[in-house]
C-alpha cells in the first residue's frame, strides 16, 4: 500500500532523513520508533506531502505521491493525527471533526458524512458529551481523541498517528490504545510513531527503528521486542 523508497529530507542544509525505506501493507500496523530527533516526525510530515523530499520518492497504491500538496494527498486517502494534537480551539468539537471531512464535502452525500459522525461518537462516547464545547477546553486525552477521530473523519485508507500517548496519563494511553487496536481488528491500516516503545510494539504487527535521520534495524514486532539492543536502548532492560 506504502512504499518509502530512499528519501532524504533535509532542514537547510542539514540532513534529517538519509535514503530512508519502509514499507507497508494493506492492513497492518507498523510503528516506527527511535530517540528524540531522530526523524520520526519528518518522515510522517514527508508522507503527507508538509516536508519537502530532495531525493527519493513515495508510492501510495503504487502511484508516486511525493510531489502532491497535502490537500491532495489526504485525497487520495492519507490523513495524519498528527503530534500535539494541533485541534481548532476556538472551534467546538463538532466543528472540528467537520473539519476533518472537509475533502469529502463535495464528493459524498451529506448524509454519509453525518453516519460518519456518528460513529466517531460511538468510537469515543465523550466527543458526544462534548459536542458543543470548544476544543481548547478539552482535557489533554480529550484532545487526542478528537485529534483522531477528525483524521479518521475523510475515510482514510492510511492513518498516520504521531506520538498519540505524549504526555497522557497511563489510564487515558490505555484507553487511546484500545481504541487503535480496535482500528487495526477492523483492518484500518495505521503507521504509528511512538516514544512509548513497550506499548507500539505490543499493538503493531511489524516496527522500524529511526535514528539519527536512518533506518537500523526493522521486523516483526516480537522480534524486536526480544533484541537485547533494543531491550537496553529503549525498554530499560
Amino acid at each position: 500500500m506504502l512504499s518509502v523508497e530512499q528519501i532524504k529530507c533535509f532542514y537547510g542544509r542539514m540532513p534529517v532523513l538519509q535514503e530512508v525505506t519502509l514499507e507497508l501493507q494493506e492492513g497492518e500496523a507498523v510503528c516506527v520508533i527511535g530517540p528524540n530527533g531522530a526523524g520520526k516526525t519528518t518522515l510522517l510530515n514527508a508522507i503527507c506531502g508538509i516536508m519537502p523530499i530532495k531525493n527519493g520518492r513515495v508510492l501510495f497504491q503504487n502511484k508516486e505521491i511525493d510531489r502532491l500538496n497535502p490537500r491532495e494527498i489526504v485525497r487520495r486517502g492519507i490523513s495524519l493525527a498528527p503530534e500535539g494534537r494541533r485541534i481548532f480551539g476556538p472551534l467546538s468539537v463538532k466543528e472540528n471533526l467537520m473539519m476533518g471531512a472537509y475533502v469529502r464535502l463535495r464528493r459524498d452525500k451529506k448524509e454519509e458524512i453525518q453516519n460518519d459522525l456518528q460513529n466517531m461518537y460511538r468510537i469515543f462516547p465523550i466527543l458526544r458529551e462534548r459536542e458543543k464545547q470548544l476544543a481548547g477546553m478539552l482535557s489533554g486525552g480529550e484532545q487526542q481523541m478528537l485529534a483522531i477521530a477528525r483524521a479518521l473523519m475523510s475515510r482514510p485508507r492510511l492513518l498516520l498517528l504521531d506520538e498519540p500517548s505524549m504526555g497522557l496519563a497511563p489510564l487515558i494511553v490505555r484507553e487511546i490504545f484500545n481504541v487503535l487496536q480496535r482500528l487495526k481488528e477492523e483492518k484500518t491500516t495505521l503507521l504509528l510513531v511512538e516514544q512509548n516503545v513497550r506499548i507500539a510494539l505490543q499493538m503493531c504487527d511489524r516496527g522500524y527503528v529511526l535514528e539519527r535521520g536512518q533506518m537500523v534495524a526493522h521486523g516483526p514486532s516480537q522480534q524486536l521486542l526480544n533484541d537485547e539492543a533494543i531491550n537496553r536502548a529503549y525498554l530499560g532492560e
